[in-house]
């Protein structure tokens, strides 16, 4: 099932979970320091029941956008509609949002049950009120057993509900969650994406998700805003953006770990045979774009696009297996070719560092984008990696991530590096600007 085709779950009695939202509309909403900007004019409308992630690498801006939807850094310029109403002039506490942390911020002195409940008692809420809530929110949950435990007694998985279940126990109209899962190990991401998915259903949530891993927001969202120097640079479904993304940077995010800067040799229509040194090959042109012969363009294939030629086969090029990884039912195959271009492959069959092997792809799985298109850290063959633009922070006092290549022509990844900017840690949380505001200390609302 597509994320499209995704419908809410229902709760006992068969009652569907109604999305207290109505529409979310972003209008231009900005975020700059001095000369720099952080996050560039975004607008986008999120409706109700809806679950968006927005997806990058650090220093994108993604963190930048949550934090100022939470109303935890005013906005440069635009302005945040809530069901037709302006939210962006709100104090944090007051919009009502929920908000999830990288780091958990649990208060490490309270119970599980009094963490859940303490947003509600900052809201005056009648005991009773508070009582039937948090029972409700832990079963949902599954820490009923453990809502007599303190956080330090709870795994990070524990911990990670415990801080999902003090968002929704109130009730919001959106829940916001920065990278809730990046402290957790592979086992524990996998089970707790179920979770997130699951709660979102049963209690008609609409969330805004951050995240830089792109199997996680492929697998919880029903649409992605991929994000690159505080621009969006695509939306759409996780399929829109699976199989027809825009540029190379989302591709790069999409599982196009083979991005290769050729020159195109003939163009026919949508078709274009592009080549360089020992790479020559059959793709298909993205979009309107027109490409011409002599034209420098980016070629994007997925490593399960790229296959080991069969006899008589067409092939795009000669290579050696350099480095060969055991995935099961298939091996992830890093190959070279005599002029030193890295291509990464999946084999059904058996290959040894070593083997000399040929490849082929198929014409319509070998993206094309035009001038214009490639992205920073892109290398032409047998050259190195050129970054595409100048290190910014998201915020100020700290270098942004720039995609960094594997070897030539080929970029592997987006660079993964921490700054000010897209940092999970809080400065407030709305709950806790609240209860600031209100002179009570986290031991008193225990009470």
């Amino acid at each position: 099932m597509t994320a499209s085709a995704r419908t809410p779950a229902t709760r006992a009695g068969g009652v569907r979970a109604a999305s207290q939202l109505g529409e979310l509309r972003l209008r231009g909403m900005s975020r700059a320091y001095g000369a720099y900007t952080a996050l560039h004019p975004l607008d986008l409308t999120v409706r109700g029941g809806e679950f968006v992630a927005l997806l990058g690498p650090s220093g994108c801006g993604k963190t930048t956008a949550l934090n100022c939807l939470a109303g935890l850094l005013p906005l440069t310029a635009g302005e945040i509609l809530l069901d037709g109403k302006r939210v962006d002039t709100v104090p944090p506490e007051k919009r009502g949002f929920g908000m999830v942390f990288q780091n958990y911020a649990l208060f490490p002195h309270l119970t599980v049950r009094a963490n859940v409940a303490f947003g509600l008692k900052m809201r005056g809420v009648p005991k009773a009120e508070i009582q039937r809530r948090v029972e409700e929110v832990l079963r949902l949950v599954r820490l009923g057993e453990h809502a007599h435990k303190h956080p330090g007694q709870l795994s990070g998985g524990q911990q990670q509900r415990v801080a999902i279940a003090r968002a929704i126990v109130m009730e919001p109209p959106l829940v916001l969650m920065d990278e809730p899962l990046s402290n957790l190990d592979a086992a524990l991401r996998l089970e707790m994406r179920s979770e997130i998915r699951r709660l979102h259903q049963e209690f008609g949530l609409t969330t805004l998700y951050v995240t830089h891993d792109q199997e996680e927001a492929l697998s919880l969202a029903d649409r992605l805003v991929v994000l690159d120097a505080g621009r969006v640079s695509q939306i759409g479904t996780p399929a829109e953006l699976y199989e027809h993304p825009a540029d190379p940077h989302v591709a790069a995010f999409m599982g196009y770990r083979n991005l290769l800067a050729l020159e195109v040799v003939s163009a026919r229509g949508p078709e274009v045979v592009a080549a360089r040194r020992g790479l020559r090959l059959t793709g298909t042109v993205v979009g309107d774009a027109r490409v011409t012969q002599g034209q420098q363009v980016t070629v994007a294939i997925r490593p399960e696009d790229v296959r080991i030629a069969e006899e008589g086969e067409p092939r795009v090029a000669e290579a050696v297996a350099e480095i060969v990884e055991y995935h099961g039912r298939v091996l992830h195959v890093e190959a070279v070719t005599a002029d030193g271009d890295r291509v990464h492959l999946r084999a059904g069959r058996e290959v040894r560092p070593g083997d000399a092997i040929a490849l082929a792809v198929d014409a319509e799985r070998a993206l094309v984008f035009g001038a214009g298109g490639a992205p920073a850290g892109a290398a032409e063959p047998g050259g190195s990696a050129e970054p595409g633009g100048s290190a910014e922070p998201d915020e100020p006092g700290g270098p942004e991530g720039s995609a960094e290549s594997t070897g030539p022509a080929t970029l592997a990844k987006s660079a993964d590096s921490s700054e000010p900017g897209d940092s999970s840690e809080p400065t407030a949380s709305a709950e806790s600007t609240a209860s600031a505001g209100s002179g009570e200390s986290a031991e008193e609302g225990s009470r």
